[in-house]
C-alpha cells in the first residue's frame, strides 16, 4: 500500500531506524495513525478506499448518506480491536441476520453496492 510505503518512508528518514524497542513500538503507531487517517479520509469523503472502488462497495450510514468524521474513526478503532481480537468483528458477518460487521452494526453504518 503506497500510503504506508511513504509513511514508513517519512518516519525512517526522520528517525534514522526503528532500532529500539520504543522506536519500533512508535513506529507501529505511526503506521495504525496513518491508516487511520487514509480510512477515516476516505469513508468520510466519499465512503470509499481506492480498493472498495475496484470492489465497487462503499460504506455510509443507514439512510445512505456519508459518514461524519466521528463515525469514520470510530469504524476504523472498532475494526482494528476486531482485528486484534481475531477477527471476531468480522466473523459476526455470519451469525448477523442482515449480513453487518460488528463495527458497522455498532456505529450504524452499513456496505453498499456503488453505482
Amino acid at each position: 500500500m503506497p500510503v504506508l510505503f511513504i509513511a514508513a518512508y517519512v518516519f525512517l528518514a526522520l528517525t534514522h531506524a526503528a532500532r529500539t524497542p520504543i522506536a519500533h513500538a512508535l513506529f507501529q503507531l505511526w503506521l495504525l495513525g496513518v491508516l487511520g487517517v487514509y480510512f477515516a479520509y476516505c469513508w468520510r469523503r466519499g465512503g470509499q478506499t481506492l480498493a472498495m472502488k475496484t470492489w465497487r462497495i462503499r460504506v455510509a450510514r443507514q439512510d445512505g448518506s456519508a459518514l461524519s468524521t466521528r463515525e469514520a474513526v470510530a469504524r476504523f478503532l472498532l475494526a482494528v480491536w476486531s482485528l486484534a481480537l481475531l477477527g471476531a468483528g468480522f466473523w459476526w458477518v455470519f451469525v448477523d441476520r442482515e449480513r453487518q460487521f460488528l463495527h458497522d452494526r455498532l456505529i450504524g453504518s452499513r456496505l453498499y453496492r456503488a453505482r
